[in-house]
């Protein structure tokens, strides 16, 4: 059988596929006989070892009751598989910590760096509900927003455009009062000389361009770095090609969206209509 070579430093997941590998090979056990010892089925044990699935608390107890390890597996999943932040994300938080001016578009949802920390908690606590995260992972998810918009507080403070999509402005998220209070806080962030909120509205259809959450980070040297996220992981953008694609969209993106004035006002009615129900 042909094994598929793994880099561990390319993600958490490969890392622990690695070890994992290593141990059955100085067993010489089969994936067939390691899955059997550990009670899941060979297939998990491949996606595993290949960096294809994510390590959970329950398969770790199960392997370490197979390899004879006590609880060190288990104790991996805390420090790898168990991670509040994406991968890439750490890499990411570096530029934008230098950034002299950030571009922000996100799917659905307020960007980070405008979130009040009432809204970020809630936003955080659903995926714990839904149980597949943690409070731990929620709680440190929100203390990073947190740190993170003190970099706008900088001297100088970077420049900030963010487009938010009108459906980030009209989905409750925490509910009334903590959305009334999200808006408010947009508000008070749009009147900033060195923020730009811009509102793209539901009647830019297919027109609106980006399916996925984007931002664009202009660094002190003027080199531009990108960064976006799918469902699992995060990675920064430096292809020269693909940045000047996603600048060129985020033109179009700003085009399609409402004036700086009307934005404003636009986030202001829509704060008084939660305000009214």
């Amino acid at each position: 059988m042909n094994k598929r070579e793994l880099d561990p430093q390319t993600s958490p997941a490969a890392e622990f596929g690695a070890h994992l590998r290593t141990l059955r090979e100085q067993r010489g056990w089969t994936q067939e006989e390691l899955a059997e010892r550990a009670g899941c089925t060979s297939s998990h044990i491949s996606a595993l070892e290949n960096g294809r699935r994510q390590l959970t608390p329950r398969i770790s107890t199960q392997l370490d009751r197979a390899f004879g390890t006590g609880d060190q597996l288990l104790r991996e999943w805390g420090s790898v598989g168990h991670r509040s932040l994406f991968e890439g994300f750490d890499e990411y938080l570096r530029h934008e910590a230098k950034a002299v001016a950030l571009r922000l578009f996100e799917i659905n949802i307020i960007p980070s760096l405008l979130q009040t920390p009432e809204y970020s908690r809630a936003f955080q606590g659903a995926p714990v509900r839904r149980g597949i995260a943690t409070q731990q992972q929620a709680d440190e998810r929100t203390e990073k927003v947190l740190l993170r918009q003190q970099a706008l507080a900088r001297d100088p403070a970077p420049h900030l455009h963010a487009v938010i999509d009108e459906g980030a402005l009209r989905r409750p998220i925490g509910g009334r009062d903590v959305i009334v209070s999200q808006l408010r806080h947009l508000e008070a962030l749009a009147s900033h000389p060195r923020v730009l909120v811009q509102v793209c509205p539901i009647e830019a259809g297919e027109n609106r361009p980006f399916g996925f959450p984007i931002t664009l980070l202009t660094m002190p040297n003027r080199v531009i770095v990108g960064y976006s996220e799918t469902q699992r992981r995060g990675y920064l953008e430096r292809d020269p090609e693909t940045l000047a694609e996603w600048g060129s969209e985020y033109d179009h993106l700003q085009a399609e969206a409402l004036s700086r004035a009307a934005s404003h006002q636009f986030i202001r009615g829509v704060r008084k209509g939660f305000e009214h129900e």
